[in-house]
């Protein structure tokens, strides 16, 4: 397999401080790591401990606990949002990652916004997300658009499905505003993984691996990832495999499965 492994430091090298998991990452053959937040820690930081590392900053998210589906929160959007593109700068990230609703603690979803028609949630994702693609265009900096289960992880959530994700960035029609497909998310909210990355894949800008059930390391659930993989390839998928999981036992052993597989 050709394509290149990122480690999400949030889930793997937990035993480690943050900023040690950089060299970590490095050591154990990752190119790239990328992480959640960006507010709580030290920007200056991160890009050195990169830098010491020699590794790569795929990114982080970029909307915290602002959702796009609200017409009301677009000013609001936009301007977290430019703070997150400046944020990417200052450490040398490539891409943004966004959602349809603001994700709180634990990826919990704030508001699932029942008052709204899925019309609206629909026409204000599409709206704002036009104005995302012109950030990143101006910016250099990609924006994966991320599809979450509500199965387990994200009740709520408004964005379900790689169709309705793909759909949206090819109406939009930036080269700067892709999918992050999440094979774990969308194994258990459609399945059918290798039928939609034949049918989105150049939509697909961003990869996130873990098995499920579980969440762990491949090879501890139903995901044939070897299929999942020459799949991804084989629609000219050249990006990142981003290695977003929570260790079954401890990170050492997921390591091995993932350089492994």
């Amino acid at each position: 397999m050709s394509l290149q492994k990122c480690a999400c430091i949030e889930t793997l090298y937990t035993e480690l401080p943050f900023l040690e998991r950089f060299g970590a990452a490095k050591a154990d053959g990752f190119a790239f790591v990328e992480f959640w937040s960006w507010e709580d820690k030290d920007l200056d930081a991160l890009r050195a401990a990169a830098r010491q590392a020699g590794i790569g900053i795929a990114g982080f998210n970029g909307d915290a606990a602002l959702s796009l589906v609200d017409p009301a929160q677009k000013k609001d959007y936009l301007a977290f949002l430019r703070r997150s593109v400046d944020a990417a700068k200052r450490v040398g990230a490539r891409s943004l990652t966004i959602h349809s609703n603001g994700l709180g603690e634990g990826g919990v979803v704030l508001n699932a916004y029942s008052e709204l028609s899925h019309t609206v949630k629909l026409c204000a994702m599409f709206d704002t997300l036009r104005n995302c693609a012109r950030l990143a265009e101006e910016s250099g900096i990609r924006m994966n658009l991320e599809a979450l289960n509500i199965v387990t992880d994200h009740p709520g959530n408004f964005l379900q499905t790689t169709q309705m994700a793909a759909e949206l960035t090819r109406l939009i029609g930036s080269p700067m505003l892709k999918i992050l497909y999440d094979a774990y998310h969308m194994q258990l909210n459609e399945g059918d993984l290798c039928g939609n990355i034949q049918a989105y894949g150049d939509q697909i800008g961003h990869v996130h691996i873990a098995d499920a059930p579980g969440r762990h390391e491949p090879g501890t659930g139903e995901i044939n990832y070897r299929t999942v993989y020459t799949c991804l390839e084989e629609t000219g998928y050249t990006g990142l495999l981003g290695y977003e999981l929570f260790p079954k036992t401890d990170t050492a052993s997921a390591v091995r499965a993932i350089m492994a597989d």
